[in-house]
């Protein structure tokens, strides 16, 4: 059973995928155990948005986003802004994204990759819901696109399962986003994100999961699932010497406050 009081939420997993293929009302009664009481499954092809917010509709402690990730720019059809702010205005759709840049793999062109990004900013902006950003060794880039987005104004968002540089972290905070911390925090060799993350104010913190990867210790090997945000939230709350309960409370108000759209449960309205 989990600990009285516990509310967390996993603000980025991706339940669509083949991984947890009849298995979500499991893998949400485990999340639940754990206290994680929120979650946010996350589009990374537009043209399977529709399977993503089916599983969305389905179950009300889940909410979605709609989006193109960078590995699949140059591979899916071309998406306009208003096309995206049309699928946003969807109850269960409550941020863009995941979008952003990729140069370690460079699976799609780079120059396609800026192109969809800048996309996705200025859907984020006009709809007023939070960016999902992905950002993997082209913090430059990120940053220049995210700051000619945010120089017009209304642009919020996220670097989700932060991993980079110190740079884009303080960038990032600067225009008013949030740093999302995954298990990689957790890892052994994860020492340089650590302290990069112990710089973030604590009321722009959020804490997932990327499940089905990136399983946190001392589940690292397993399919990671959103109960396992349990194990980050637990690590990163003792690195910052904060009780649990409070890094809880804190952490799932903080998501509240970025992704605007969701409900509040009955325990949080409490």
């Amino acid at each position: 059973m989990t600990e009285q009081g516990i509310i967390l939420v996993d603000s980025h997993c991706h339940l669509d995928f083949a991984d947890f293929t009849g298995e979500i009302d499991a893998i949400l009664n485990r999340a639940a155990e754990q206290g994680v009481r929120r979650m946010v499954t996350i589009c990374t092809k537009v043209t399977e948005f529709e399977k993503v917010l089916a599983i969305a509709e389905a179950h009300d402690v889940l909410s979605c986003t709609v989006g193109i990730h960078p590995h699949e720019a140059d591979k899916q059809p071309e998406v306009d802004v208003a096309r995206l702010v049309a699928l946003a205005k969807h109850p269960k759709v409550v941020g863009i994204g995941e979008a952003g840049l990729d140069y370690y793999y460079d699976k799609s062109d780079r120059q396609q990759q800026q192109s969809v990004f800048a996309t996705h900013i200025e859907a984020a902006r006009q709809s007023g819901l939070p960016l999902v950003v992905h950002s993997r060794e082209a913090d430059q880039d990120t940053v220049r696109l995210l700051q000619a987005g945010a120089a017009k104004g209304g642009l919020t968002g996220v670097i989700h399962c932060f991993t980079s540089t110190q740079y884009l972290a303080d960038a990032a905070l600067e225009m008013g986003f949030y740093i999302s911390l995954s298990g990689i925090v957790t890892f052994k060799n994860a020492e340089a994100l650590r302290v990069v993350a112990r710089t973030v104010p604590h009321d722009r913190l959020l804490v997932e999961t990327d499940s089905p990867y990136l399983a946190p210790i001392p589940q690292r090997g397993k399919r990671n699932e959103p109960a396992f945000v349990r194990h980050t939230a637990s690590f990163v709350a003792d690195m910052l010497g904060l009780p649990l309960p409070n890094f809880a409370a804190l952490t799932t108000a903080n998501f509240h406050r970025l992704f605007h759209k969701v409900p509040q449960t009955a325990q949080q309205a409490a």
